[in-house]
């Protein structure tokens, strides 16, 4: 018992201490099976101590015999994974804003919650915020009302970031911003400056071997409405072509707003490209996937594709079909796979729940997605029909949010 008292639990973490009853071992037991954030979470050994405050001897020989009772499983030689679904999380209610279902990103996003949520018995609310700062605040307050215990929200306009981070302060209702950080919140997502450089660094490095170096043009399409934060993809990644390509500093950077809208980004493109009676060969960077396949197709229309390479962020399903047209010059994509984002996002919601100490931001680790990789790491695509792939690239598929109350 000494040495299970050695080792006191984080604060702000109840105690047995002087609880009549209360079976110390039990209750470290408990600590350790409230550790796992869900069932398909791996920890090892000094992650379960760093989340109870149990020492390391305490917390093996406890481990040991939740495993042989079966609530714990071990994995490999160092890793372990719960077996026993938390019965707390039937107890929790949780409100999720899309960005838009118009996205198959945001859809991606939205089936990985709503799945994760499934899983962990808890009632997931699903309301869609289609890139509308009105329907933001409405959404939020239809949360309020509903009196959920933590809310995921998803949206991506900066001018409602201060209100909308009060209304939910105000409501004493715990929120986790996807994307785009807001004040107050945990935010969960890409590391922007960080995907821009891997974007960047990647297509200097195929501009020398395929241009030799030779840069006419840098045009950046922007999403002002979000602001600086995810802007800083595109900061990045003219910084790392700029270091895989020296020489390039008095190349034109020029900067056009496109929307987030593969449209809306074609049109954007269009209208540039005719004010210009010569153009060369010109490095594409999108805020996301739609915008730079948007601005490919107005190069392509100009009869102008052989003179561009584009990189976008995301990797979501138009990217992919994009990256696999013969010729294309979508060059690759910085993959954030948002299929997965519900197995990371329900553990850290579960988390806050329970009073776990959860870090401020949560970064998705990137991946170039390239045509040369791009089927190892999405090998299920080639069993979408060719008219599917053909409704994404125009964005008129519309996602089914199954089990889910969908406003």
């Amino acid at each position: 018992m000494d040495e299970e008292r050695a080792s006191e639990p984080p604060a702000g973490d109840s105690t047995p201490a002087n609880k009549p009853y209360v079976v110390e071992a039990v209750w470290r037991a408990c600590d350790i099976i409230e550790a796992f954030g869900s069932q398909e979470e791996l920890l090892r050994l000094r992650d379960i101590t760093a989340r109870t405050g149990i020492n390391k001897t305490t917390a093996f020989r406890t481990l040991m015999t939740l495993a042989e009772r079966g609530f714990v499983e071990r994995v490999g030689a160092h890793l372990y994974r719960l077996r026993l679904k938390s019965v707390r999380a039937k107890q929790f209610r949780i409100g999720y804003c899309s960005l838009s279902s118009k996205s198959s990103y945001s859809r991606d996003v939205t089936q990985s919650i709503v799945r994760a949520a499934e899983q962990e018995n808890i009632e997931i609310h699903v309301l869609d915020n289609r890139f509308n700062p009105k329907l933001v605040l409405r959404n939020a307050r239809i949360l309020i009302d509903e009196k959920v215990d933590l809310v995921i929200e998803h949206q991506a306009d900066e001018r409602v970031i201060a209100e909308l981070a009060d209304l939910y302060l105000d409501a004493n209702i715990p929120m986790i911003a996807v994307h785009v950080p807001h004040p107050g919140a945990s935010y969960f997502g890409p590391d922007n400056y960080r995907g821009g450089l891997l974007a960047g660094r990647y297509i200097g490095k195929l501009t020398k071997l395929q241009w030799e170096g030779q840069v006419d043009q840098i045009l950046l399409l922007e999403y002002p409405k979000a602001g600086l934060f995810p802007r800083s993809r595109l900061t990045g990644a003219v910084v790392g072509l700029k270091e895989a390509v020296p020489g390039l500093e008095n190349t034109p950077v020029a900067v056009l707003n496109g929307y987030a809208d593969y449209e809306r980004s074609l049109v954007s493109v269009r209208k540039f490209l005719r004010r210009r009676k010569a153009l060369g060969r010109t490095i594409i960077v999108g805020i996301d996937d739609p915008t730079a396949i948007g601005a490919l197709r107005a190069f392509e229309e100009a009869g102008l594709a052989r003179n561009c390479a584009a990189i976008g962020f995301g990797c979501s399903y138009e990217a992919r079909a994009e990256m696999r047209r013969h010729s294309s010059r979508l060059l690759a994509s910085v993959g954030y796979f948002p299929e997965r984002y519900g197995e990371q996002l329900i553990p850290l919601a579960i988390r806050l729940l329970t009073n776990k100490p959860v870090p401020p931001a949560t970064f998705v680790n990137p991946s170039l997605i390239t045509p040369q990789n791009v089927d190892h790491y999405y090998p299920n695509d080639v069993l979408r029909s060719e008219a599917e792939i053909t409704n994404l690239l125009l964005g008129g598929t519309v996602f089914e949010e199954k089990k889910a109350r969908v406003r």
